[in-house]
């Protein structure tokens, strides 16, 4: 494979060393063990919910610092003994101690006022939310108690530090206490203070609060894998099982990742299922899996070999999933219910074969046929041929090795998609070529669907006729097969410099390629998921589409939040209830945007638009174009005008 000098950020990933792969994952925990476990920067889209959780948070942690600091001035549970604070230093920490005490009241209220007044429709409302919180409280008033007692009988010059504490005092002063009723009334609220205080952490492995520990063991621990790139199964060849079946058979880190949910509800908030009607909730599935894990697992209520699919989780609802990655950006706790869903259909694909026949049919399409679409082999080398792209053969070279992928080679619509792209590839002067021995699908659909096997040998087959040739770089127009051959590729070994054509085109023309700057109408981008939310590049599709386009507006949920076109996770081959569809609800997100053109980057999520405008009946109003098409009509209209 030739190389050519070019960007370090956009350079092909090496293998690291073992020693040096430790370090970056090290250096990668701890960043983001400070950012998510200790800023806890996603708690900061909500801001009530944000505030209320710092607070505690904060309080929480403060006082156990604090209290942490008082035993061992005692020399209790230490071989040594503290000799601070003192001075300065002890005022810091008697303010820091105050203000946590008061933070958690606030914290508590705070809560307890959403779940009785505000009641958002997401959040669950259980005897174990009301416990932690209830403790939290007590705990906290307690030690209000017993500080007020201590500063009413020693009355010491630095009270107006403990404003709260100070106020208790003075409302013991009011009641009339006596020197000599203190003394047993402070005996009383310091045991029952202690008491509170082993109760919460006794408690800790037992009730939500374990959260405390879990959330930031998980996000420590989670795997440093891309966003949205599935986990392997490494030596399938000799594996005795498929995903998971039973509770045992998911991996440590899934099971740890169950017992992190807190059952927030953001993912619910923001799963396409879920949103447009259907069975699935994310929620719902992760509860489902970690209760089985504490019955099998813990209490012993039921067999480790029970069934997950006999109660955990119905059947039909792993089929749900558009694995879009919404509920994966939005958890505060790194909870990853994609990859459970994902294991539970490896199960049913390659363990039981009890799969829905759509899902058998495309199945059975990719094996045959090497696409979904289940045309043959030589109609998809016909069709290639028909776009006029070079042809590179094993042992030449290219500069630009394009993977047109099964949609752009095989679906009438997205095939215009294709010529648009090669047309403006070449005119910026691009060495483009695909394999002349014919490309297979990038087993994309088929891993989404469970077929971990079926994929493994499609990237085996696609990387080594890549090796037969050489290029500088791979282009792809379809965000599923650009997040597959660069980051899903290379957890085999396979290396390349990856570009989806929006960013490689980006890049290329380096804002010199303009249109004409037609100003008709109002347009709209969609995100993809897998080329948004999965891989960051937001910009460069919106940088071309403003070249050629005025007018353009953002919908309603775009960027990381966006929206998904119902078409990932294999849905592109599944039939949905018309009632329950996720391109529809996006669909009406366009027409509330007002706009008479919506753009895409991906194919999925043209052919998904092109069906909900179709069905409602909308062609004529509304247009769907991927941002190749925008950009080669802008410069078809530029040509027009420099011949008049």
């Amino acid at each position: 494979m030739t190389t050519q000098a070019m960007p370090v950020e956009q350079s092909p990933a090496q293998p690291k060393s073992r020693r040096v792969a430790r370090a970056d994952n090290a250096l990668t925990g701890a960043w983001e063990f400070l950012i998510h476990a200790v800023v806890q920067v996603r708690q900061l889209r909500k801001p009530y919910a944000a505030i209320m959780h710092l607070l505690l948070f904060w309080g929480v942690t403060i006082q156990i610092v604090g209290t942490a600091i008082n035993l061992m001035q005692m020399k209790l549970f230490t071989p040594f003994e503290l000799s601070g604070p003192r001075g300065n230093a002890y005022l810091a920490y008697e303010v820091a101690m105050e203000w946590a005490g008061i933070a958690i009241l606030l914290g508590v209220v705070m809560a307890g006022y959403r779940r009785l007044v505000l009641r958002p429709a997401a959040l669950e409302s259980r005897l174990d939310d009301w416990y932690a919180l209830g403790l939290l409280a007590l705990v906290a008033v307690a030690g209000f108690g017993v500080e007020g007692l201590r500063l009413y009988s020693t009355r010491p010059a630095w009270a107006a530090y403990s404003p709260l504490g100070n106020a208790v005092a003075a409302g013991y002063g009011a009641l009339g206490l006596t020197e000599q009723q203190v003394l047993p009334l402070h005996l009383v609220l310091f045991w029952l203070h202690t008491g509170l205080g082993l109760l919460f952490v006794a408690s800790v492995p037992f009730t939500k609060l374990r959260h405390l520990v879990v959330i930031p063991w998980n996000i420590l621990r989670r795997p440093r894998r891309p966003t949205g790139a599935l986990e392997p199964i490494l030596d399938i060849e000799n594996a005795e099982s498929f995903g998971a079946g039973h509770i045992t058979e998911l991996p440590g880190h899934q099971l740890l990742a169950l017992d992190a949910c807190v059952r927030c509800g953001r993912c619910e908030e923001n799963c396409p299922a879920t949103l447009s009607g259907m069975a699935l909730s994310p929620r719902k599935v992760v509860v489902g899996l970690r209760d089985a894990m504490a019955d099998a697992l813990i209490a012993r209520r039921s067999s480790p070999e029970t069934e997950l699919l006999d109660g955990a989780v119905p059947p039909e609802v792993t089929w749900q999933c558009t694995t879009c990655g919404a509920c994966l950006t939005v958890c505060p706790a790194f909870v990853n219910p994609v990859d459970s869903l994902v294991e539970l259909r490896r199960y049913q694909t390659m363990s039981t074969g009890e799969v829905p026949g759509q899902v058998a049919d495309t199945l059975r399409n990719i094996e045959r046929y090497s696409n979904p679409w289940g045309l043959p082999v030589e109609e998809r080398r016909e069709r290639v041929l028909e776009l006029g792209v070079r042809q590179v053969r094993p042992g030449e070279s290219c500069e630009v090795l394009l993977f047109l992928g099964c949609a752009a080679s095989l679906d009438e619509r997205n095939r215009k998609v294709a010529q648009a792209m090669l047309q403006l590839m070449q005119a910026a002067g691009a060495d483009v070529a695909v394999l002349a021995s014919g490309e297979s699908c990038c087993g994309e659909p088929a891993r989404r669907l469970g077929h971990e096997y079926l994929f493994q040998m499609l990237a085996e087959e696609n990387a080594t006729r890549f090796g037969e040739v050489s290029f500088e770089r791979i282009v792809t127009a379809c965000p599923h097969c650009y997040h597959t051959l660069r980051h899903e590729y290379a957890q085999f070994g396979h290396r390349w410099l990856v570009q989806h054509f929006t960013e490689f085109y980006a890049a290329r023309t380096d804002g010199t390629a303009r249109g004409a700057r037609t100003t008709n109408g109002r347009l709209a981008y969609h995100d993809s998921c897998y080329l948004g939310r999965y891989n960051q590049l937001y910009g460069p599709p919106r940088s071309l589409v403003d070249r050629a386009v005025q007018g353009r507006v953002e919908l309603r949920r775009h960027g990381v939040t966006s929206f998904c076109c119902g078409g990932g996770g294999g849905q592109m081959w599944l039939e949905t209830d018309p009632a329950t569809r996720i391109n529809q609800r996006r669909l009406d997100e366009v027409i509330a945007a007002g706009v008479d053109t919506v753009v895409t980057a991906c194919p999925y999520c043209l052919t998904m638009f092109d069906d909900a405008v179709r069905s409602r009946g909308l062609v004529d109003q509304i247009r769907v174009l991927d941002v190749a098409e925008v950009l080669a009509e802008a410069q078809e209209t530029e040509k027009l005008k420099g011949t008049e």
